[in-house]
């Protein structure tokens, strides 16, 4: 029975269970079958590394508090969040990774740094 690779189509020859002529082709198989769901998963990370760039640069000190309009202004995207915390009191602090934000009345945005 002929087998071929299944990247390039290039007759196969050595081991009965030999999917591919090298590694090249192996990879180039690969990255084409999980290209979609890699692509989803870099415009996630990309969308929460700059949330979190954002309260970052706006929270220097550790603790601080912010309009909202400046977090929307700077581009954060409230969708994507990596983590939630709910008080006692069922007060939600939602992170993107160490830094996160409490929305409060009037538009104001509590910004905080989980600390450890």
């Amino acid at each position: 029975m002929e087998r071929r690779c299944l990247d390039c189509g290039k007759l196969l020859i050595g081991r009965a269970d030999k999917k591919f002529c090298d590694d090249a082709c192996r990879s180039n198989h690969n990255n084409r079958r999980n290209s979609e769901e890699n692509s989803y998963l870099r415009r996630v990370n990309h969308i929460l590394k700059r949330n979190r760039k954002i309260l970052e640069t706006l929270n220097p000190a550790g603790k601080t508090k912010v309009k909202w309009l400046s977090l929307v202004q700077q581009g954060f995207n409230f969708d994507y969040i990596t983590d939630m915390y709910e008080t006692g009191k069922g007060t939600q602090y939602r992170f993107c990774y160490e830094y996160g934000y409490l929305l409060l009345e009037n538009d104001d945005v509590l910004l905080v740094k989980r600390n450890g």
